[in-house]
């Protein structure tokens, strides 16, 4: 593993708040949000992963994985993770590609993502590296930990929970839902899919298919649909990008709104 490499802190001006039992809000400090970009491997790639948290409270806090979409680790991921470090939690976003490798369009996103759709272990291998790293950070709370994802994440951050991975639970922003087949001796994390009601990639008959293999195992989940709102609608550049592509995706105030509340509400329940 190669060292934390190019630190930035950030002092936010915003008082916001914090997870269960943070210092932060009962101190009433303003939250100084410290920015790392972690070296580390897995398999074959060289990695660089984005951490964030609040360096003005020194207790131990929940962590919240995030995998980006399949354009890769971008700027929208990074600004997620500076925002739940401002809520209190640690923040880590994955790089699944590594080697700096970018989805610039479509067709380089689709090649970059396949191969973790087709095989959901590379995935959680990708997953594991970053999980090692940050079970050395002494201000983790690895007994709590959840994973979020934002469409192509979304869908990965599923699989990991159909695959065991120690998690309290899981979050699917406009994600696939079909990935690895539901298992009751496996799936222990509590789910929360937050769904496009207009997605035109994820179809409703995968709806139907996702939530029959969920109650088939009596898995813990919430499902939640935003009528408008379509595939990518939490990401304020999908209009843009949607136009220039040529891609039926977009952006949804209300839905984003909405569903980073259900989030949190959501946080609120795993992390007592």
């Amino acid at each position: 593993m190669r060292s934390i490499q190019n630190t930035l802190v950030i002092v936010l001006a915003l008082f916001a708040g914090s997870c269960n039992n943070s210092s932060t809000t009962e101190k009433n400090i303003a939250p100084m949000i410290k920015e790392e970009n972690p070296a580390y491997t897995s398999d074959s790639a060289n990695l660089t992963g984005f951490l964030a948290y609040d360096s003005a409270n020194t207790s131990k806090r929940p962590v919240v994985f995030i995998i980006h979409e399949w354009w890769g680790l971008n700027d929208y991921v990074k600004s997620r993770a500076r925002q739940l470090a401002a809520m209190g939690y640690m923040a880590f976003a994955i790089d699944m590609y590594g080697d700096g490798k970018m989805g610039n369009n479509p067709d380089e996103a689709g090649k970059l993502a396949g191969p973790f759709y087709g095989d959901p272990q590379l995935a959680k291998a990708r997953f594991d590296a970053a999980l090692q790293l940050i079970r050395k950070n002494p201000l983790a709370d690895t007994s709590r930990m959840a994973a979020i994802g934002y469409c192509f994440g979304g869908g990965m951050a599923l699989n990991l929970a159909r695959l065991g991975e120690p998690l309290n639970g899981v979050v699917s922003f406009h994600g696939s839902l079909i990935g690895v087949p539901a298992d009751k001796a496996t799936l222990k994390a509590k789910i929360l899919v937050c769904h496009g009601a207009d997605d035109q990639f994820v179809k409703p008959e995968e709806v139907a298919q996702f939530k029959k293999q969920m109650d088939s195992v009596g898995a813990d989940y919430t499902f939640k649909s935003y009528i408008g709102a379509t595939h990518a609608f939490s990401n304020p550049n999908a209009t843009k990008m949607g136009e220039q592509f040529k891609i039926p995706i977009a952006y949804n105030a209300t839905a984003d709104s909405a569903s980073w509340k259900e989030m949190q509400v959501f946080f609120g329940k795993i992390f007592k």
